[in-house]
């Protein structure tokens, strides 16, 4: 198409006369030539000649899913068109959201006027440009209203106890639409429940994506979700729900503690104490911090850069070497008999098999690799399909190679079947089960002068 450039330089722009007709439309005597004739008279009466037509037939005005006014919208965007020109308002929309959609968003923002001879709305004059702005003030008016409507109705639904509807079902669910509310999913349930079980054991969730597949950031939405409860959260307000709870209030707050806990330890993290040492002189905690090739701990009433943390100034409590701290806590560990009962009870130990978990991982991308191959035979996307098995290839071997870990050291479900094998085992565990285990059996380590006492959170004896 050549377009001719003007006085100004700028190209010359075409009007676009607009037509459509659908069955029930041809009754009124719309015919598609009537229109195109009507308009045409007007372009004449304006000596404007330079046009393009957009017909389309037989297509209804309830959306803007129309071959045509896809293309003039498009025409619009790209420059071709200064103004468009239909016979009657609703020849472009029988919707008024699409209609002010069209105007607001297409026609005005891309300088294009436009023109409905029928009801003499012409947006290129100043009084058209005015009715554009009172149209819209109702069209926001309208749209307010209708998202008021549709907020009670979905309060009112969770206030019931039903699921909201539409997307973003909670990862152990599915909605029944039929009764409007939320049903367990087996399958999904089972993954959940040793999400949560390997989380409250002190997984972190880099950890569970390597085990489960799904995306670390993922995870915390997942296990988190209050809807697991059996409640119904809306805007800040929590309603009781009519589908099943898939894990107790417990569960839920235990998983709230590990979160807490790492996040408060984070930077600190190959600290096997951290934040659990106090001063017994002031009450203040006890710090880390390395003093040349050593790690001393000492009270924060000693260190004036967190203020907030001082508990008596000039506190005169002694500082301790970091391992002997540990090598104490470790020996008293190891040295006293616990009571077995009290600690699965408090440690929530279930029997789940890393290494079971990581070999189904491998087992399913080895029938994805299968799949895949089919595909690629049959001369389907094959490069596309070659750099996505190759991508699994590296993810398997990444997991042979966490099983091979697995395979050097003792399982820590099992090793804990003899709770006081402790001591030689300890030094095969990851920092995150060192540090879980004394978490979950110590309250609190004291330092008062020389002397280290320990609370424990668990019977000993």
């Amino acid at each position: 198409m050549i377009i001719k450039n003007n006085k100004e330089g700028k190209a010359k722009r075409k009007k676009a006369i607009y037509a459509r007709v659908s069955t029930d439309a041809q009754v009124d005597g719309y015919s598609i030539s009537a229109q195109v004739d009507l308009v045409l008279a007007y372009l004449k009466s304006k000596e404007w000649f330079d046009y393009k037509l957009y017909i389309d037939p037989g297509f209804s005005g309830k959306d803007l899913n129309r071959p045509k006014i896809q293309e003039l919208i498009n025409d619009i965007k790209s420059g071709i068109i200064d103004c468009v020109l239909v016979f009657k308002l609703d020849r472009i929309s029988r919707s008024q959201k699409d209609t002010l959609y069209l105007i607001e968003e297409v026609f005005n923002k891309y300088d294009c006027g436009f023109i409905s001879i029928r009801e003499n709305f012409d947006t290129t004059t100043p009084f058209g440009k005015a009715m554009i702005g009172i149209l819209s003030v109702f069209a926001q008016l309208e749209r307010e209203t209708i998202l008021e409507r549709t907020r009670l109705g979905l309060k009112k639904r969770a206030q019931a106890g039903l699921w909201r509807g539409g997307g973003k079902v909670p990862f152990a669910y599915d909605y029944d639409k039929n009764e409007g509310k939320l049903i367990v999913n087996p399958e999904r349930k089972k993954i959940f429940d040793k999400l949560k079980t390997l989380r409250i054991q002190g997984f972190s969730y880099p950890q569970l994506e390597e085990l489960t597949g799904i995306d670390e950031s993922m995870i915390q939405g997942i296990l988190l979700n209050k809807t697991n409860l059996g409640l119904i959260p809306y805007k800040g307000e929590i309603f009781n729900g009519l589908h099943q709870a898939v894990i107790t209030d417990e569960e839920y707050q235990q998983l709230l503690e590990v979160d807490n806990n790492r996040k408060r330890r984070k930077g600190a993290k190959h600290y096997l104490l951290s934040g659990m040492i106090y001063c017994g002189e002031c009450g203040a905690k006890y710090r880390y911090q390395k003093w040349g090739k050593r790690v001393i701990c000492y009270c924060y009433s000693q260190q004036r850069s967190k203020p907030k943390l001082i508990k008596k100034l000039n506190c005169s409590n002694n500082r301790l070497d970091s391992y002997v701290i540990e090598k104490c806590l470790l020996n008293n560990l190891f040295a006293m008999k616990i009571n077995k009962a009290r600690f699965k009870e408090t440690f929530n130990l279930t029997k789940i098999d890393k290494k079971e978990e990581l070999e189904l991982r491998i087992k399913r991308i080895n029938k994805q690799i299968d799949n895949l191959v089919k595909y690629m035979a049959d001369g389907i996307l094959v490069e596309e399909i070659k750099e996505k098995i190759k991508y699994l290839i590296e993810d398997k071997n990444q997991l042979k190679k966490s099983i091979k870990k697995l395979n050097e050291k003792q399982n820590l479900n099992q090793s804990f079947d003899d709770i006081n094998s402790l001591r030689e085992i300890w030094e095969y565990m990851i920092f995150e089960e060192q540090r879980n285990v004394i978490e979950h059996l110590v309250d609190k380590v004291v330092i008062e002068g020389n002397c280290i006492k320990i609370m424990w959170k668990i019977y000993t004896g």
